[in-house]
């Protein structure tokens, strides 16, 4: 998912075709690395699996038995190549949902934690790059990188040290672009 096209960004910079497609891609892709997490997605972290020859488990921190169902179909990254992938729960526990696993090294495995942790995403409904707020924030989060990459200061600095210039990709990042993203924000982001 793109927020922010490199034809977009080539015309906010008015760079015109003087930065390859790659160099403009590679802003994009990071602005959307930034921003995605924080959006309100119908995911939840794994913090565990555990394998027989061909079944999986995976193991959540938080209740999913109100959350997942068996029959449903789930994404899973960051598992390992055994557990990645969309699976079909078999089963679905209080804490932990099973799936069949397929391959050549299905040796069973007891349960062992996971870090980072891994991703379970089920079927999403909201399309966030026909979202124009959504949009316009990935498009000033993909020129503030820009910027920063080309000018890595941000602007002057006066000798005296009284008028210093922030840090562009500092924690003031992405509270620029709040208030076009709080309708879309993810409360599990919000913390602290």
């Amino acid at each position: 998912m793109a927020l922010t096209t490199i034809a977009e960004l080539r015309t906010a910079l008015g760079v015109g075709t003087l930065y390859a497609d790659a160099t403009l891609q590679e802003v994009c892709d990071a602005a959307d690395n930034v921003l995605l997490p924080f959006l309100w997605t119908n995911t939840t972290p794994i913090i565990g699996h555990s394998n027989t020859a061909t079944t999986g488990t995976s193991y959540f921190e938080t209740i999913v038995h109100d959350v997942f169902y068996v029959g449903q179909t789930i994404n899973i990254t960051g598992c390992g190549s055994k557990h990645n992938g969309n699976k079909t729960l078999t089963g679905v526990g209080e804490y932990s949902v099973t799936y069949a696993i397929t391959g050549n090294n299905n040796t069973p495995t007891v349960y062992h934690p996971i870090n980072p942790y891994g991703v379970a995403a089920a079927e999403t409904y909201t399309d966030y790059t026909t979202i124009p707020a959504i949009q316009e924030a990935a498009l000033m989060i993909s020129i503030d990188i820009w910027q920063s990459r080309q000018a890595p200061s941000s602007g002057g600095v006066t000798i005296d040290g009284y008028a210093p210039s922030p840090y562009r990709m500092g924690n003031t990042l992405l509270a620029r672009v709040r208030g076009l993203l709080a309708p879309y924000l993810d409360p599990r982001s919000m913390v602290g």
